[in-house]
C-alpha cells in the first residue's frame, strides 16, 4: 500500500478509515498482521467480522469464514 496525498491510500480506504478499522480489529483480539490486512481490504465486512468474534468465533477463523472465495486480498 502507498500513500496518495495526505488522507488517502492509492489502493484502499482513506487513512482515517483504515486507522479506525485497524483499531476496531485490534480491540476485538485480531493479531496485528491479520488486522492490518483485513483493515486494508475493502471487500471485508468489518461489522460481520466483529459480529462473529463477539459471538465467540476466534478472529483467525472469522477472517477465513468471510474471506473472498478467490482468496486474494486487496
Amino acid at each position: 500500500m502507498f500513500i496518495d496525498g495526505p488522507h488517502r491510500t492509492a489502493d484502499g480506504p482513506s487513512l482515517q478509515i483504515l486507522s479506525w478499522r485497524l483499531r476496531r480489529l485490534l480491540e476485538a483480539g485480531f493479531a496485528i498482521d491479520l488486522a492490518e490486512g483485513l483493515a486494508a481490504d475493502r471487500r471485508m465486512d468489518l461489522h460481520a467480522l466483529l459480529s462473529l468474534v463477539e459471538r465467540g468465533c476466534p478472529p483467525a477463523l472469522a477472517a477465513r469464514i468471510l474471506s473472498p472465495v478467490d482468496g486474494a486480498r486487496q
